[in-house]
């Protein structure tokens, strides 16, 4: 079988025949590999999540709102069609049976780990990875498919507060999150820069909120609230 270069068919009526070619394995394959969403998490540990918000929450509640937040999006994310997804944790934790498909994150700051993440899946054949926080209320499914078929090398999802709640990449550079500022107004801006000294092109997608101060507990619907 492995010499075979290819294999042509022919079906015979009263029209001209018709020739159908094989695609090679190699393309067939790329077909059945789907774009890959990754939801970006920490385990739900007292005093390790959502510390900006203690106070006015207690460590407990805050990993606790931490621990509905990243359901919310698991369940959200795990609804659309053909892709697929992952849950991508900072260390082990029995939280969220539901996401079967689980990594663990590598070492090192947020753009590291999202590199990481991003060379691997996309070392696998996938089309596009998709990272997504896990601290988005009510995430936009609309927005999200948006970022998964933007036709540029990164797409971000933007958050009012400077930052972004998704980043769907094509194609990645070492560098495209070196010197970014991480959780300041500045993250977005920074990783555009970065992204544009290496050469990617980048698109802007629907802003969205995240869940970062007290005033951000204001915008959670009721069944998400401490």
């Amino acid at each position: 079988m492995d010499d075979v270069q290819s294999v042509t068919f022919s079906v015979y009526y009263n029209e001209p025949a018709l020739i159908v070619t094989p695609e090679p394995a190699s393309a067939i394959q790329r077909k059945l590999v789907k774009p890959l969403i990754a939801v970006f998490a920490k385990a739900p540990e007292p005093g390790k999540v959502k510390t900006r918000l203690v106070p006015p929450l207690t460590p407990q509640s805050a990993a606790d709102l931490h621990e509905r937040l990243v359901r919310d999006v698991w369940r959200r994310v795990s609804s659309l069609c053909d892709v697929d997804c992952e849950l991508h944790l900072d260390s082990e934790t029995p939280a969220w049976p539901e996401a079967s498909e689980r990594r663990l994150q590598t070492c090192g700051d947020l753009g590291a780990r999202m590199l990481s993440a991003f060379d691997h899946a996309l070392g696998e054949g996938r089309p596009s990875v998709t990272i997504v926080g896990g601290d988005i209320p009510e995430l936009p499914l609309p927005a999200v498919t948006a970022l998964i078929e933007a036709p540029a090398d990164v797409a971000f999802g933007p958050t009012r507060d400077g930052g972004y709640y998704a980043i769907s990449c094509r194609k990645t550079h070492p560098a495209m999150f070196h010197l970014v500022r991480w959780s300041t107004s500045h993250a977005l801006t920074d990783t555009v820069a970065a992204c544009l000294k290496g050469g990617l092109a980048y698109w802007i997608g629907q802003p969205w909120h995240d869940v970062d101060t007290e005033e951000d507990l204001d915008l959670l619907p009721p069944e998400l609230r401490p």
